[in-house]
């Protein structure tokens, strides 16, 4: 600690005193110092790891999700021509709604079931998602469709000239008209896609247990009007995976923007007709049918 020196007991133990005193006051303030540079170290690091693993698990459910509903969906599309119709536009249409609807219902509660790039952008838009975690949903949506496209053209053994359409199928999304025409109809479809989520999933007045089989029975039906003529994508992420898998990039471009369009103007839209001037107490005590049905046998 110090050098004790003194001509006398009493003097030294003056001195000794006064000089651990210093060396102490030293080492505290040194503490101190150390502390205010560097606090909680483990604590912060375990508060890092408890933000960061809830989130890894948000993208690995998006990645799974995605990954499943461009499987089960683009697989019926392929087995449908590769086996003469055995589907038929009614059948493929059933399988992308079933497949969103069981999807919403496994996963809703983990990530939000977008694996659309143009929903989890429409949702940012609107202030329902952190802008800054978008980047990081697009890319894992996008990995788990292009792993999917990946997965199918193995199996189905998807190698001859797919751009063309005379050998064998293309899993991807292509405009069956003019470009102007699948634009407009992805802008619509996709419109009424994000209309419809807006509305059971973020409305608090809405049947929210009933969400799931309502935008799976949104996707149905687009995918019945809109298939014959721009392949009924709706969601960016379904189309560039297999665009990239087969090098096929033919009205790309209508893929991407049309439904990022169509989802931000449906979401905005219905934030327009969300507004209503009762009170949120008196809209919540009859929104939901089901709330009523357990109180009554309750």
């Amino acid at each position: 600690m110090g050098d004790i020196s003194g001509n006398g007991y009493g003097n030294a133990r003056e001195e000794a005193v006064v000089v651990n005193l210093k060396g102490e006051d030293e080492h505290q303030q040194q503490q101190t110092e150390a502390i205010h540079i560097n606090p909680n170290p483990l604590k912060k690091q375990n508060s890092l790891l408890s933000v960061s693993v809830p989130f890894l698990q948000k993208l690995m459910a998006e990645f799974v999700g995605t990954y499943f509903l461009v499987f089960t969906g683009c697989a019926s599309v392929a087995v449908n021509i590769q086996h003469d119709n055995a589907l038929t536009l009614p059948g493929i249409a059933i399988v992308w709604g079933l497949t969103v609807m069981v999807l919403i219902y496994s996963l809703g509660h983990i990530s939000g079931a977008h694996f659309n790039p143009a929903i989890t952008i429409a949702f940012a838009s609107c202030r329902r998602f952190p802008l800054k975690q978008v980047p990081a949903y697009v890319i894992s949506q996008v990995m788990g469709a292009t792993l999917a496209a990946a997965t199918l053209r193995l199996l189905l053994g998807l190698d001859h000239d797919v751009c063309s359409g005379k050998h064998d199928v293309f899993i991807g999304s292509s405009p069956v008209g003019s470009d102007l025409q699948a634009s407009v109809m992805e802008f619509i479809v996709t419109f009424y896609l994000m209309f419809i989520t807006s509305g059971v999933a973020t409305d608090n007045r809405a049947i929210g247990e009933l969400a799931g089989l309502a935008i799976g029975a949104t996707i149905l039906l687009n995918v019945l009007i809109a298939a014959p003529i721009s392949s009924a994508s709706m969601n960016p992420a379904r189309s560039f995976g297999p665009a990239m898998v087969h090098g096929c990039y033919k009205g790309i471009w209508i893929y991407i923007v049309s439904p990022i369009l169509g989802a931000v103007s449906g979401a905005w839209v219905y934030n327009t007709v969300r507004y209503t001037d009762k009170p949120l107490r008196e809209i919540t005590k009859s929104g939901s049918f089901l709330k009523t049905v357990r109180s009554g046998t309750s």
